[in-house]
């Protein structure tokens, strides 16, 4: 199992680790700063060594895989030092956190759940179980979430038990899948807001997601909305 350091801390840029497996341009370590592709989010980027990593994903079981720009000629038990694309990874832990709040306040308003979502740099999107496709009560929506970003509230971390987890209401606001069977979730909560079970990177504070600006929104077929934003 590779040791989870963003986890510990989503803001390490830089960190060092062992070769646990090599197959060609993929790298396992014994621990790793890199958050791999997963639940909308995208891959973690950076430089291993001298060698880029150009994606960052889950391997079978539990490993985080690091896929270079190349065939690696580190062996296993090497020592490496990696870096992470720090401005990429800040943005997504921005736009993450503005995802969970968002859909915080559409869950709120109008009990909608999510669908879908893809969560990028640049752009992202989030689809949502709503009846009524009314962009003006969802710009409403978004503009609430831009009042409690003004108001900066702590991004908190922990652990909790799968069962006393399960218990909270809406600790989960997605519309078809449920927490992963394992005995201790990793909760994310947005003081005041929000509380979701959730295995992604997040900022520390709200405030520091800047602003959320909603770009368009598609109807996509029956009780699905499409929401399109991005921060500054």
């Amino acid at each position: 199992m590779t040791r989870k350091l963003f986890w510990e801390d989503a803001y390490v840029r830089e960190f060092d680790a062992t070769v646990s497996s090599v197959d060609g341009n993929q790298i396992v370590l014994d621990q790793t700063a890199f958050h791999p592709r997963g639940g909308g989010l995208v891959g973690d980027t950076g430089t291993l060594g001298r060698v880029k990593v150009l994606d960052t994903i889950k391997g079978a079981g539990d490993p985080i895989v690091h896929v270079l720009e190349q065939t690696s000629v580190l062996a296993v038990g090497n020592s490496v030092h990696g870096v992470i694309d720090w401005d990429r990874r800040h943005r997504i832990m921005r736009m993450h956190t503005s995802a969970h709040l968002l859909s915080a306040i559409f869950n709120k308003e109008t009990g909608a759940l999510i669908t879908g979502n893809q969560i990028e740099p640049d752009k992202s999107r989030i689809d949502f179980s709503l009846d009524d496709f009314d962009r003006e009560k969802m710009l409403v929506y978004c503009s609430k979430a831009n009042e409690a970003i003004a108001k900066n509230p702590p991004v908190k971390t922990y652990f909790m038990k799968r069962e006393e987890a399960l218990k909270i209401p809406g600790i989960t606001k997605l519309a078809s899948v449920m927490p992963p069977d394992v005995k201790d979730l990793r909760i994310v909560e947005i003081e005041g807001y929000d509380l979701q079970a959730d295995g992604g990177v997040h900022v520390k504070n709200l405030g520091e997601v800047g602003k959320i600006e909603p770009l368009k929104f598609e109807n996509k077929g029956k009780s699905n909305r499409r929401m399109y934003f991005t921060i500054s």
